[in-house]
């Protein structure tokens, strides 16, 4: 290989590096190619040449900058908006903290964001402060596999496919659904498919609610197997699920009914009670609490009623029809 073939791929590499939000390094980068950092020095160059041209033929104002602080070279504005320091760390406490995802499909995912969105000088120190976290991670017992299981599933949701699934159910037993999946969702370690039973099935089926106008609700690692049909349902724009609204009244992802609840909170402060019920408001302050009133759906709200012990009085309950 040429000398000038090695500049041209050395550049090229530098280069895509740079555009996928990486910082370049004088020393590493001539160790990288067993050059000399004069070299380097004039490849930079070439490469600052380049932007500029780029500027004038295109518009967009792009320069190679070198960070002091970082000891690197980095391009601004980046061409990717990648995520900054603060919000990688959040998010990758909150990803640990979640207990979702099997260490296999975890890990990878906790490796790919500090290497892609964090400078190097900094990823050991990021490394640091999450791995004791990482090191005492308790995977899900369910021990599945179900991201690229998710994708496909939320392929479906978006195509508007018919699906049918092989489902696991709580006691074990296998049953088969033919859905129409409308909204993927997660809440307290789970991801979970939301779809409505095919009219013609459900006919055969026993449910506790009758013409239920809300989906049945499946945990994803419990679908064993699925296969996506080419049968296309439709999903009027004024009735389509919407995963937020259903979300904010739902807890713990147990079916029922929705219902108008009052309660009084006799403790101190409720804004847990408001971040943990969204559609939560207050209504009234007293001497003897809080009166608070919420949408909910579904049986999972007693559940949590029952933990919150005698903070907590419920007033009155009211069912909600829906059209």
């Amino acid at each position: 290989m040429t000398d000038l073939r090695i500049a041209k791929d050395r550049l090229l590499y530098m280069y895509s590096r740079l555009v996928d939000g990486k910082m370049l390094y004088k020393k590493e980068e001539a160790q990288r190619f067993g050059c000399s950092l004069r070299s380097i020095q004039r490849d930079i160059e070439d490469l600052r040449s380049f932007l500029h041209e780029q500027n004038e033929s295109s518009g967009l104002v792009q320069d190679l900058v070198y960070n002091q602080k970082l000891g690197a070279y980095q391009l601004v504005p980046p061409s990717r908006n990648l995520l900054s320091n603060e919000e990688v760390f959040a998010t990758l406490k909150i990803l640990l903290e979640s207990r979702a995802f099997t260490k296999k499909e975890l890990y990878p995912i906790i490796d790919k964001l500090i290497d892609c969105c964090i400078p190097k000088t900094e990823q050991q120190r990021v490394s640091e402060l999450i791995g004791n976290e990482k090191l005492l991670y308790v995977e899900p017992q369910h021990k599945d596999k179900f991201l690229k299981k998710m994708w496909e599933l939320s392929g479906a949701v978006h195509e508007h496919l018919e699906i049918i699934i092989n489902y696991r159910r709580t006691d074990g037993v296998l049953v088969q659904r033919r859905l129409q999946p409308v909204g993927i969702m997660f809440s307290e370690f789970y991801f979970y498919l939301a779809g409505f039973i095919v009219p013609k099935e459900k006919e055969e089926l026993k449910f506790e609610i009758e013409n239920d106008p809300f989906p049945t609700i499946y945990r994803i690692d419990r679908i064993n197997s699925f296969t996506v049909t080419e049968t296309h349902f439709a999903v009027p724009y004024s009735k389509r699920f919407e995963e937020g609204e259903f979300r904010k009244r739902i807890q713990f992802m147990y079916g029922g009914h929705l219902q108008r609840l009052r309660f009084l909170f006799k403790g101190g402060s409720y804004e847990y009670i408001l971040d943990r019920l969204p559609t939560a408001k207050v209504v009234a302050e007293g001497e003897n609490g809080t009166l608070i009133e919420a949408e909910v759906f579904g049986k999972g709200i007693d559940i949590w009623l029952k933990s919150q012990g005698e903070l907590i009085e419920v007033i009155s309950r009211q069912e909600i029809p829906v059209n």
